[in-house]
């Protein structure tokens, strides 16, 4: 009897549908579909009844998945004794930069709960990879989007500077405000072109890249910064933050991937801990 026939059949009848057994096992539809009616021909018994909503296990598959419960266990511990250790699960993620640690930190810790022996790989976005974590904006036509994270925007501001005691902020305090300028960030430039049409200018007092930098500079009393409120720098307490009147700035961050692999197990994975 074929010892993977039944670890799909356990699958099944765990799960309650031939979909969720795939996603489980990291296998097709069509392997489970296949092992199951190989292994209802050989026990010549009628194993699941099928509906709109799944399966249902017939007598037959009740009285089965003990003794089938019993046998893979006992394969797994065999296997066990003649391996270093389990075969691992690669996955190649694509990460946007300044993304944020705590929050990818809790991302990739689901992900590892969700896939046993996981060997995961972080590459840049533009990288061949499994799915992308990125902009709304950055998704190909060829790919799903997934939303995750909904970032907002505010200024940053030290907490010492007198601004950061207003309840309101307009475009025109920001006239010759000491900025950390970062580029890139689409955010600032949609604000940047409110301001120019009011000619209005920041004195630039750094360029940077990423967002853990920007922060860090506001903190320490550098200048001010359009950042995301992201809860690490809340948490940190070294910054006010600050909406500015009448302006909405947000980027929605989430999971990308090539829409034909919508059913791939790795990928309906990665979609279930979005």
């Amino acid at each position: 009897m074929d010892l993977r026939a039944l670890k799909y059949f356990e699958a099944v009848y765990e799960q309650g549908s031939v979909s969720a057994a795939a996603r489980h096992c990291y296998v097709s539809q069509p392997s489970i579909t296949t092992a199951i009616l190989q292994l209802e021909q050989t026990l010549s018994t009628q194993l699941f009844n099928r509906h709109a909503r799944g399966v249902v296990p017939t007598a037959a598959a009740q009285k089965l998945y003990p003794y089938a419960k019993e046998m893979s266990g006992k394969s797994k511990a065999i296997l066990n004794m003649f391996k270093d250790g389990p075969s691992p699960v690669p996955v190649k993620l694509g990460i946007m930069r300044s993304l944020g640690a705590k929050r990818m930190s809790q991302l990739l810790t689901k992900l590892n709960d969700k896939i046993d022996n996981l060997e995961i790989t972080l590459v840049d976005p533009h990288e061949t990879c499994d799915a992308r974590v990125v902009l709304a904006q950055s998704a190909n036509a060829n790919e799903s989007f997934v939303p995750i994270w909904k970032d907002n925007y505010e200024l940053a501001l030290p907490k010492q500077w007198n601004i950061a005691k207003k309840s309101n902020i307009s475009l025109m305090n920001l006239k010759n405000l000491p900025f950390i300028n970062r580029n890139p960030c689409d955010a600032l430039d949609k604000l940047k072109l409110q301001l120019d049409m009011l000619d209005i200018q920041f004195q630039t007092r750094a360029n940077i890249r990423t967002i853990e930098y920007a922060w860090q500079l506001v903190s320490a009393g550098v200048g001010a910064a359009l950042l995301p409120k992201w809860q690490e720098i809340i948490e940190a307490n070294a910054v006010t933050f600050k909406p500015i009147h009448k302006i909405n700035l947000f980027k929605d961050i989430g999971l990308a991937y090539k829409t034909e692999n919508k059913n791939d197990p790795l990928v309906s994975a990665l979609i279930a801990i979005c």
